[in-house]
């Protein structure tokens, strides 16, 4: 097996970890989140206004993570800044 092929499933190994792992702290993040907020709005209902809105803003700051997870996932498969070293020195 050359470089090339072994670079190219790394890249892919290292895109599925990267989702893989980098999905499961904002999922269980989001669960507490909002197994929280239900808490709250059960002690004090007058208060949903300001407990959802802050719930949301809280939800996509979370989220972000997730997505941050997926572009680097995107730019191993996709944009692989290894991908022309390794071409090169292989001599193709």
């Amino acid at each position: 097996m050359d470089n090339v092929s072994l670079t190219g499933m790394a890249s892919i190994i290292a895109a599925g970890l990267t989702i893989a792992i980098g999905s499961i702290a904002p999922a269980l993040g989001e669960g507490r989140a909002i197994a929280q907020a239900l808490s709250s709005l059960a002690q004090q209902p007058d208060e949903a206004n300001t407990i959802t809105r802050t719930l949301f803003v809280g939800l996509a700051f979370i989220e972000s993570i997730a997505i941050y997870c997926f572009v680097v996932a995107l730019i191993l498969i996709f944009a692989n800044p290894f991908w022309n070293y390794v071409v090169t020195k292989a001599g193709g």
